[in-house]
């Protein structure tokens, strides 16, 4: 009962600052409260944050939190004070399904502590300062305000030593192939799948995604029936939907040959869209791409698994090859060696590495035991994320480390309509602390009769996210 009488402590000190109607919180969201949450001790002691007086006083949004495996919501404003004052005991009393909820908060805890049990447990909810949040539990929206993404925007808040850092927002989808008869139904306007997300998409300050085809025919297919070749005018579409970066490290960017494949890379170039993971030569198919935003420094490498395409050399065009099962393994030790090499110099110059991977085996959600051998090789030499594409269905997640490993998103746009798995996936929303992943937020969705990626709720969703979940790790697992 210690953690419900200190939370109704904590939210007597919330309230005191709020003058407004319940009405008028409603329709200001962003108010704030000024009163400081302690993170250790009794009530009784001097509020301090992890033992130390604030040698300047900082606001920190104070975040719900839950397990990664619970489904999210919006919490309304008014519910949130009440769950807090009451000490509530039901999911209901915030609008989330399921029983009983045991509320942790750091009023007798560490943040550590409460993380850890929500980690353990989907029937625990923890009320922490955002500043300790990591990717391994999910946090709730209160009043239509995200703690983590609108720090200063979001009601709940605590004091704080440190500032909020800077606030850096990633968008990154699975396996975009525009190209055969998702090309054909759409001629008029080859870039048409991608609206309905594109207002998300481009809402984030960078948009990445795996680009699964050539722009170009200038040659002979490779694939028969299975090469892949989209309009160049889809360029437009994919800029309209905020995409910023590209992974080309793919088994059909070499579908129409080595002269469609330069050009695809031409046409990506003059359409002022960065692309990682090919090139004309090896040197151009390992070099990463960085992108800065207000100071903070993200750079990407992609890798090539799959094979169909061809390798990069020094002198021939391809992927940025890296040879593992099920398709072109053993596992390459060699060439591992080569790409955590670059990922080591490019941690040097970032500060957030993400490795976007095509590896894996089609129509499971079992990731291949080679993949989580590479991933932790990609960690070991300072990755951050490392998120894949290819078997086109979702799989697991899993930490590597410090750095979290999604190792399959599914299709995002594609013709695959012979089966339920290949039409639904997830796109991630990723969130970075200044040089800290924050969150890794998983959005799901599923591709409609006209090849159409569109958000999905409810039990489409809740499958969507079992078929992740039971194939998962550590604290990705289901937990009870």
């Amino acid at each position: 009962m210690r953690a419900q009488a200190g939370a109704a402590a904590l939210v007597v000190a919330i309230l005191t600052s709020c003058q407004a109607s319940e009405q008028a919180k409603q329709q200001e969201p962003e108010s704030v409260a000024s009163s400081p949450m302690p993170s250790s001790g009794s009530p009784e002691q001097t509020p301090t944050l992890g033992g130390r007086e604030p040698s300047a006083i900082n606001s920190m949004p104070l975040a719900l939190v839950l397990n990664v495996t619970r489904p999210t919501a919006d919490v309304r404003l008014a519910d949130a004070r009440r769950m807090i004052a009451s000490g509530a005991t039901r999911w209901s009393a915030i609008g989330q399904s399921g029983g009983q909820m045991r509320v942790l908060t750091t009023r007798d805890r560490r943040a550590a502590e409460v993380l850890r049990a929500v980690r353990g447990s989907a029937n625990v909810l923890g009320i922490v300062p955002a500043g300790a949040v990591d990717p391994r539990v999910r946090v709730l929206t209160v009043g239509g305000r995200h703690p983590l993404r609108e720090p200063e925007r979001y009601p709940l808040r605590t004091r704080s030593v440190d500032p909020v850092p800077e606030v850096t927002t990633i968008a990154a989808v699975g396996d975009i192939m525009l190209g055969r008869r998702v090309g054909d139904r759409h001629r008029a306007d080859p870039g048409a799948p991608l609206k309905p997300l594109a207002k998300r998409l481009a809402g984030a300050e960078i948009t990445v995604g795996n680009f699964e085809s050539t722009l170009s025919t200038a040659g002979s297919p490779t694939q028969g029936g299975d090469s892949f070749a989209a309009s160049p005018r889809v360029t437009a579409g994919l800029r309209a939907a905020g995409f910023d970066l590209l992974s080309l490290a793919n088994n059909h960017v070499g579908d129409y040959g080595d002269r469609a494949l330069r050009q695809t890379l031409a046409r990506f170039a003059k359409s002022k869209i960065d692309t990682v993971g090919a090139g004309r030569d090896l040197a151009q198919a390992r070099r990463p791409v960085i992108m800065e935003r207000d100071g903070v420094r993200v750079g990407f490498v992609a890798v090539d698994s799959i094979g169909e395409s061809p390798a990069a050399t020094r002198a021939k065009a391809g992927t940025n090859r890296l040879n593992m099962p099920p398709r072109t393994g053993p596992l390459d030790r060699a060439a591992l060696r080569r790409v955590t090499s670059d990922i080591r110099a490019l941690d040097k110059r970032v500060d957030v590495v993400i490795v976007l991977t095509h590896w894996g085996t089609q129509y499971t959600h079992r990731p291949e035991s080679s993949q989580r051998l590479a991933a932790q090789a990609f960690a070991d030499a300072g990755a951050d994320l490392v998120i894949g594409g290819h078997p086109h269905w979702v799989q697991g997640w899993e930490m590597a480390g410090s750095a979290v490993v999604a190792h399959s998103l599914g299709n995002f746009v594609f013709d695959m309509d012979f089966q339920t798995k290949t039409r639904e996936g997830i796109f991630l929303e990723i969130v970075l602390w200044g040089d800290i992943v924050k969150a890794v937020e998983p959005v799901p969705y599923v591709i409609d009769a006209d090849f159409t990626p569109r958000l999905t709720r409810g039990a489409p969703a809740e499958r969507i996210f079992a078929d992740v979940w039971q194939t998962s790790r550590g604290p990705f697992a289901l937990s009870s």
